[in-house]
């Protein structure tokens, strides 16, 4: 038996509390190129999901992998550096 959700639980559920915080979009806002990288390397294999690749479909592949790879490599640069004391790597 499952109980019945009142008006008001239903309105709190999304207050304005529930948004998230600065350090969590700034977070969003570092990650966005990897996000974006990962984005363009599905799109790159969702196209040759009902076909055999192409040697353009693999090119394609190989660069958003490499593309994607070297987000990760910059945003896990960027983060360590900058939690390093006193800039030292």
């Amino acid at each position: 038996m499952n109980p019945i959700v009142t008006v008001q639980d239903a309105v709190t559920a999304f207050a304005d509390f529930m948004e998230p915080t600065d350090a969590e979009l700034n977070a969003i806002e570092q990650e966005m190129p990897v996000i974006l990288a990962d984005v363009d390397l599905l799109d790159a294999h969702i196209v040759t999901l009902d076909r055999t690749p192409t040697e353009v479909d693999e090119r394609r592949i190989r660069r958003a992998r490499r593309c994607a790879l070297a987000a990760r490599v910059a945003l896990v640069n960027r983060t360590a550096g900058a939690s390093l004391p006193g800039g030292a790597a």
